[in-house]
């Protein structure tokens, strides 16, 4: 069909226009028939969301996608590409892709009044009639509809009230396509409501101009939830034309997390031959992102995107990366330790409320990471609470973590330096008195890196469930017991009060 090149070649083929609502419908319905992933690449949402895009497809709807920041809906949509007819004809010269043989335009009209069939036609691909605008309190109705060109009228010598003069907005441009409005609530009110008759009644005015323009356009909207308090809201009667409205959701399982965080991290093929991470430091990871949504000291309102879990896998495999270049090592893996290197992809990725405010990001971030690692620990190692509560009922020698505390409680610290070389650190683990026992005797099978990390583990896991203390600093994380930690700030905090002259019974 492609070697057409006039419009009379174009009638005597037989080809038969179709309004891009019944193209998207019928090359849906071939998908399905053919059970073929009607969008690839995205993740959890094969129960959910998918099944109802599908419908609204089929229903030959325009659709707003309802959800949280980081959840796929632009790449829904831009994926619905995929389901256009791979080459349409058009017009040549047509600011609004005019059909041949359904032209709207005077210009299209006045062509194929001239020529005839003689009138030329181009074909134009899928990927070509896709528009997209990112809703701000600055677009104008000119940007999306239209407005009089001064200067084409004075190059052409035209009057204002010749149509001609019209310089066509964004939206008109994307007939017979595709065209999304991102952020669709920070669209100012006045602006909102120039979209209208172009959904319903398919007629445009500009700058007194009442065109009767039946454009063919697919609108797909996105917004966030919260959005309609924070910073605007969808007027009720453009909601209203808005027949379907999708509501997308983060991922419901670790399991679908660690896919997509599999899927969209740029590792490089460098990276990927010199760091091996396992499957519980990217756990660790992924949990992270589960313990910032159902945080109170994050903002439930703003959503905690896919993008952090993505950032920190990268910067996790670059901390790693980073200290094997400075150790001149030819391969290593992420420790748990490495993950303080994630920090700043966590604090730049969540919203806090007031209070999280009142702690600082950093530390908020550390205590998510804390969270996520004692969340994680005990899918591992026995519940160290569980322990607790039968202390009464058990010996003391039943508790497998009580050779490493009590090694701890003796006097001893461990100071583990970020930058340490591998061999140095596993020597350094094996120093902890139980800890290489605990891990043999729970998981005999596992290798001499296996078993490294899960002594590491043990340590961090330890210090989140309060039995060891753990503090993070410049260049290391030290490792002591909890008493003597608590004691020693104790009598730092006493010190600073004596040197403040605070008088305690005075007080």
């Amino acid at each position: 069909m492609t070697t057409i090149k006039t419009l009379g070649e174009l009638k005597a083929s037989g080809y038969q226009p179709k309004s891009i609502k019944e193209e998207i419908r019928q090359n849906l319905i071939r998908k399905l028939q053919k059970k073929e992933n009607t969008f690839s690449g995205i993740i959890g949402y094969e129960d959910t969301v998918i099944p109802d895009v599908e419908r609204a497809l089929l229903s030959k709807h325009n659709i707003l996608f309802l959800g949280l920041r980081g959840q796929a809906k632009t790449r829904m949509a831009r994926q619905m590409t995929e389901l256009l007819d791979e080459y349409i004809p058009v017009i040549p010269g047509s600011d609004i892709n005019d059909d041949p043989l359904n032209p709207i335009s005077k210009f299209a009209k006045d062509l194929i009044a001239t020529q005839g069939d003689n009138t030329p036609i181009v074909w134009i691909h899928r990927s070509e009639r896709y528009g997209e605008k990112l809703a701000t309190p600055d677009v104008s109705v000119a940007d999306l509809i239209g407005d009089i060109d001064p200067i084409k009228a004075a190059n052409l010598k035209l009057n204002f009230a010749d149509e001609r003069v019209i310089h066509y907005g964004i939206i008109p441009r994307s007939n017979r396509g595709i065209f999304v409005i991102n952020e669709l609530p920070d669209l100012q009110a006045r602006i909102q409501v120039a979209l209208f008759n172009i959904l319903e009644e398919g007629d445009v005015q500009i700058r007194g101009f009442k065109l009767r323009l039946p454009l063919d356009i697919m609108f797909v909207f996105t917004a966030n939830p919260e959005d309609y308090t924070n910073r605007g809201s969808i007027v009720t009667p453009l909601k209203d034309r808005i027949e379907s409205q999708i509501l997308t959701h983060y991922p419901k399982s670790l399991e679908q997390a660690l896919e997509i965080t599999e899927q969209e991290a740029d590792i490089d093929k460098a990276q990927k031959e010199t760091v091996k991470v396992s499957d519980l430091v990217k756990r660790l990871i992924e949990q992270v992102a589960f313990e910032a949504r159902n945080s109170e000291l994050v903002d439930k309102k703003s959503g905690v995107s896919a993008r952090l879990t993505i950032s920190a896998f990268e910067n996790a495999v670059s901390a790693a990366e980073r200290r094997a270049i400075l150790n001149k090592e030819k391969d290593t893996q992420v420790w748990v330790s490495d993950l303080t290197g994630i920090i700043p992809s966590v604090t730049g990725k969540v919203e806090l409320v007031y209070e999280g405010e009142q702690e600082g990001p950093y530390q908020v971030a550390f205590n998510l990471l804390n969270k996520a690692i004692r969340t994680q620990f005990i899918q591992y190692f026995p519940n160290p609470d569980s322990l607790k509560k039968r202390k009464a009922q058990q010996k003391e020698n039943d508790n497998p973590y009580r050779a490493v505390i009590n090694w701890f409680d003796s006097g001893n610290s461990l100071n583990v330096l970020f930058n340490l070389k591998d061999k140095d650190k596993v020597q350094l683990l094996y120093k902890v008195d139980g800890l290489y026992g605990l891990v043999k005797k729970s998981y005999p099978h596992a290798n001499e890196k296996e078993n490294a990390l899960l002594m590491e583990l043990i340590l961090h896991g330890l210090s989140s469930y309060s039995l060891i203390s753990k503090k993070v600093l410049d260049g290391q994380i030290e490792f002591k017991d909890l008493m003597g930690s608590m004691l020693n700030m104790g009598k730092q905090t006493s010190s600073m009060e004596d040197e403040e002259g605070f008088d305690q019974e005075e007080y």
